[in-house]
């Protein structure tokens, strides 16, 4: 019994069931919730902390109360049309913008990266072995979290002895499991070497200094110059990133986050002529929204380049779905009206719906208006999830591009209905 615990425990991902534990804690203790509950008492909950938190964060909440009834067998409340309602009309009332990390630019990345090898010499000839292995190992973090677009919660799970490392050629890490590998099947990245602000030089000099053939590749070092056998703690990178930013001279370095890095490298290859399909093969996202979220709307994609100024970073595939696994027929119908009685931003929106939104659940146009469609979502645990997310999306699109949006996403054979 004690093994099918730290199975079912190890289907969930730590930052998950933090998460959910503490959104189920806030809303019984906290607020005052009892479990299990009813979607009026939920309803009251989201009409209570509207003016306090974001739509996610309430989603969120909505996911960790879910999880918790279908876990002790009870019927799960916020799948009901009042719970939906609610946060429907929160999300009209409340409108919020999201939040984005400042992007680090190639010539920032140049100046970080510069600094760091000119204070490990300087700390390597003063003796300081201590400042010597900090300015490696973070030298190495920011230019292979740059290069390839690694979250921070990847660069910690990055292993030594799943580093393939050629001198002068590149390197192919092995991830065992990140956010988007949902079924932790692991997944090889190839980094190539740079003539300049090389990761892979950096990882390697970092690897020699550590002195070590396997574990973490970025773990703690204590004031003895000493090597942890954890990884660095997620929370730690920010704090690292902005202490190096600042001592670079990059003005704000407080504006930066762990997605600096990420959102940098997307700017770049946008700006470098690679088209969507390869920077989402390249960086591991399935949904062409989330890369339109990380680039900058004022440097839209171009077309494929093959300049030569640009390296030639090797694309790889992300894992694909299982295609045995039983599908839902689903009817997706919207409509949308533009705030400004604008036929373009109405034709834009309504596009990268269609391609965003739809394309990617096999969707069928369903009649000649294009406003109807058949498409397909997986049966699996995180179905609900799943068509969530299809509807967050589409009202996203809608907002960004002043449309008013009503969508309704329906069993093709049931009863089911979700707004």
């Amino acid at each position: 019994m004690a093994d099918i615990h730290r199975y079912l425990e190890a289907a969930t991902r730590d930052n998950t069931q933090r998460s959910y534990a503490s959104a189920v804690r806030h809303f019984e203790v906290e607020w005052g919730g009892h479990l299990p509950t009813t979607a009026d008492e939920v309803a009251r909950y989201l009409a209570d902390h509207a003016n306090q938190l974001s739509i996610n964060t309430l989603r969120q909440r909505l996911a960790a109360l879910a999880q918790w009834h279908s876990e002790q067998g009870f019927a799960d409340p916020t799948r009901s049309s009042l719970v939906r309602k609610v946060l429907k009309g929160i999300k009209a009332l409340h409108p919020s913008v999201e939040k984005q990390a400042v992007p680090l630019q190639l010539n920032e990345l140049g100046r970080v990266a510069d600094w760091l090898d000119t204070a490990a010499t300087n700390a390597n000839e003063r003796g300081d072995t201590v400042r010597t292995m900090q300015y490696l190992r973070d030298r190495a973090l920011i230019l292979l979290g740059f290069w390839r677009g690694f979250r921070a919660d990847e660069l910690i799970r990055l292993r030594i002895e799943h580093i393939d490392l050629r001198p002068g050629d590149g390197l192919t890490l092995f991830l065992s499991r990140s956010k988007t590998d949902r079924d932790n099947n692991g997944q090889s990245f190839k980094v190539p070497a740079l003539s300049r602000w090389c990761p892979v030089d950096a990882t390697q000099a970092w690897i020699v200094a550590s002195g070590r053939a396997e574990g973490p590749l970025f773990s703690r070092i204590n004031r003895w110059g000493a090597l942890s056998d954890a990884p660095l703690d997620v929370d730690s990178i920010v704090p690292i990133l902005r202490r190096a930013f600042a001592h670079a001279g990059l003005g704000q370095a407080d504006a930066y986050s762990g997605h600096s890095l990420r959102r940098g490298f997307a700017n770049w290859a946008n700006a470098n002529g690679w088209d969507i399909k390869s920077l989402m093969a390249y960086v591991g996202w399935r949904k062409v929204d989330t890369v339109m979220r990380y680039v900058d709307a004022s440097m839209p994609f171009m077309p494929a380049s093959t300049d030569a100024r640009s390296p030639q970073l090797t694309v790889t595939s992300t894992p694909s779905p299982n295609a045995t696994m039983p599908q839902v027929d689903l009817v997706a119908q919207f409509s949308l009206t533009s705030y400004t009685n604008s036929l373009r931003q109405r034709a834009k929106a309504r596009k990268l719906i269609e391609e965003a939104c739809l394309a990617r659940h096999r969707a069928q146009r369903a009649d000649t208006d294009g406003y109807r469609f058949h498409i397909q979502i997986p049966d699996d645990a995180e179905f609900e999830e799943a068509i969530a997310t299809v509807l967050d999306d589409m009202y996203r699109i809608a907002n960004n591009h002043g449309c008013y949006l009503e969508a309704t996403i329906s069993e093709k054979k049931g009863s089911r209905s979700w707004e």
